[in-house]
């Protein structure tokens, strides 16, 4: 009797078990539905200057309360300035003709903007769900045959009527399209698109309520939509602007973890190709001379230096054996010496990992600003790598004042990057940019290199100087000896200049690309190919130097020291050749401003490849060197 009453009630609750899934999935959609999804703005930009510009600093229209989001270091440092904007939308609710805000009448200075940033070709920047806007582009080479350009113009200059005034029109109706990708396993919908087309329209109006104000240029209910046929908006003082924008919610293919594929699309393949190839021949080439050296002219030399037995012969000494008394004399401004190459150790140790980092997805350009953070982060910690390399080298060359060396290594290459950043930030701030850096910004960066990087460097000195000293493996004579005169192409200049030509061979074409990244505002994210050029970069720079190195001693010369970090060095001074050569053939800066912080910031890369670049050769020299010394009997 018991059973059949509880199942008489179970039969009661039977429906309710059915239909309560039902009701959940109706009510996530319904919340769904009514989910607000806020457009954020960002930077204005514009390759003309390099001069971003908070979005608000035009006479924009503005929500009640100006918000700025939370920001990193590296976006800081980038001038994005992330704000909240009155554009919001309902999710899957398509909206046309949505009024944003009247401007009855702009002043003179607002005016004066607008015009200024539409003759420097001022784009303007916005960011849904992380996505930024972009303009879709056809493009023949691309799978799905378009590409995105991000961001849309302030306005454009031109006249409305054939052989007429060139005036100023400015994009006031932006038709917004959001991609979202629907799971197949819920109802859950993801944005996976973000795009838009501007339109410049002269709105009209029977009368204005805030509320319900009908427009006569876009009204769904009479069929008029906004179309590039319409009368532009001219910007006049006389003039009233309506700032309106349509939003329309589409269907896609394209999945939540592959929606960053259209704005990373790469279109250059078979150049990335030809990069690596070019610079793998360069590789090869020099490998062949070094193993040529190595296996034939080294080893037959050591082989000969070994067999001579009578004291006739040992007098009779010629090539690079006859300077081993020499060869491991520390050389003029041996601490300066020190410091650099702590420093290319420091500046090694940060790519290394920045460039591990990257191959594993973890600086995604989703991540905004998170490639600059990583790098000046690593950078600081890396110190204790650059105090502990500096101090070792000093100790060996018979250095006793280590405190002094170490802060040498501490301040001596960011102190000249910090003075050259300091004066182009001067500059950047006189323009009234978002690209100058605040102050609290600036204490932070003070903060990084005083209260971590430098007891960083102290750390590592003093477990570097406690360590024995790296001994010789020959003696060094009391008295040095004199160099011969020597050839044309031996001198030093010529050597070292000669020197720097293959390294940057091996990377220039890549170079041209990571330019366009920085200032043309391109993503980049091929990160393979830039790693695998990285490694023909180190290879290179090792090679050259050794081989040169090799002639050098076998012309008796023994001051290798400063000649093997100048050698592959010396790059350096072609990526700034190239650098002002991009700048006149690939750029249309002509503010003197945007010039000067062009070479400046150009100035601290090239500073900075120097440093890197001279460390390898340094050290693969320095290798080199101990080896065939170590492999011959002195006596």
């Amino acid at each position: 009797m018991g059973t059949c009453c509880v199942l008489r009630y179970c039969w009661l609750f039977l429906p309710s078990f059915l239909i309560l899934p039902h009701l959940y999935k109706f009510l996530f959609n319904l919340v769904l539905q009514l989910a607000e999804v806020t457009v954020k703005v960002n930077k204005l930009s514009s390759i003309k200057t390099q001069l971003p510009y908070d979005y608000y600093s035009l006479d924009y229209c503005k929500p009640t309360e100006i918000v700025n989001s939370a920001e990193n270091l590296g976006e800081v440092l980038r001038g994005d300035r992330i704000e909240n904007s009155p554009y919001v939308f309902q999710m899957k609710n398509d909206q046309t003709c949505k009024i944003v805000c009247r401007k009855q009448k702009l002043s003179k200075g607002a005016i004066k903007n607008f015009k200024e940033k539409i003759d420097e070709d001022y784009r303007v920047n916005m960011i849904l769900d992380n996505l930024p806007v972009a303009e879709k582009r056809a493009h023949s080479q691309s799978p799905t045959g378009q590409t995105y350009d991000p961001g849309f113009p302030v306005g454009f200059k031109g006249s409305y009527q054939k052989g007429g005034e060139l005036k100023y029109f400015i994009y006031n109706h932006l038709v917004f399209t959001v991609l979202y990708h629907q799971d197949i396993g819920s109802d859950a919908s993801r944005i996976v698109g973000f795009e838009v087309k501007p339109f410049s329209v002269k709105h009209g109006y029977e009368r204005w309520e805030k509320l319900d104000t009908k427009l006569t240029t876009c009204n769904p209910n009479k069929k008029v939509f906004v179309t590039a046929q319409m009368p532009p908006q001219e910007i006049d003082e006389s003039l009233e602007v309506v700032f309106t924008y349509d939003v329309q919610f589409k269907l896609s293919d394209v999945k939540w973890a592959s929606r960053w594929d259209t704005y990373l699309l790469m279109l250059d393949a078979q150049i990335h190709w030809f990069s690596i190839i070019n610079s793998l021949m360069i590789v090869l080439f020099l490998s062949g001379m070094v193993a040529m050296i190595m296996m034939r002219t080294l080893l037959r030399d050591i082989s000969r230096y070994n067999q001579l037995e009578s004291v006739e012969e040992a007098q009779e000494e010629t090539g690079w054996k006859l300077v081993h008394g020499d060869v491991f004399r520390p050389p003029t401004r041996s601490g300066l010496l020190c410091v650099y190459v702590g420093t290319g150790v420091q500046f090694f140790g940060m790519v290394v990992v920045t460039m591990i980092f990257a191959l594993l997805g973890f600086l995604s350009p989703a991540n905004r600003g998170g490639l600059m953070t990583a790098m000046l982060l690593l950078w600081v910690f890396m110190g204790l790598f650059a105090g502990y390399a500096s101090s070792r080298m000093y100790k060996m060359f018979k250095g006793t004042n280590w405190k002094r060396n170490t802060l040498r290594t501490a301040f001596t290459f960011p102190g000249v990057v910090f003075v050259i950043f300091f004066i182009l930030n001067a500059l950047i701030w006189g323009e009234k940019s978002s690209g100058a850096v605040p102050f609290g910004t600036m204490f932070v960066l003070m903060f990084l290199w005083f209260g971590i990087s430098v007891p960083l460097v102290f750390i590592g000195s003093y477990f570097g100087f406690k360590q024995a000293a790296i001994e010789d493996p020959v003696r060094t004579n009391k008295i040095p000896r004199q160099i011969p005169e020597q050839p044309w192409y031996m001198q030093p200049m010529f050597s070292i200049l000669i020197g720097g030509v293959l390294p940057f061979g091996a990377v220039f074409i890549e170079l041209f690309f990571i330019l366009t990244s920085i200032w043309l505002h391109q993503f980049y994210y091929i990160f393979g190919f830039l790693f695998l050029v990285f490694l023909i970069l180190l290879v290179t720079c090792a090679e050259i130097t050794i081989v040169l190195c090799y002639f050098q001693l076998c012309s008796e010369d023994y001051n290798w020291w400063w000649r093997a970090y100048l050698t592959s060095g010396s790059s350096a001074i072609y990526l700034f050749l190239y650098a002002g050569f991009y700048f006149f053939k690939n750029l249309e800066i002509t503010k003197v401003v945007s010039g000067i912080m062009y070479f400046g910031y150009m100035g601290i890369i090239s500073y900075a490849f120097f440093v890197l670049t001279g460390t390898i050769g340094f050290y693969a020299c320095y290798w080199f060197v101990r080896v065939i010394y170590a492999s011959v009997k002195i006596d």
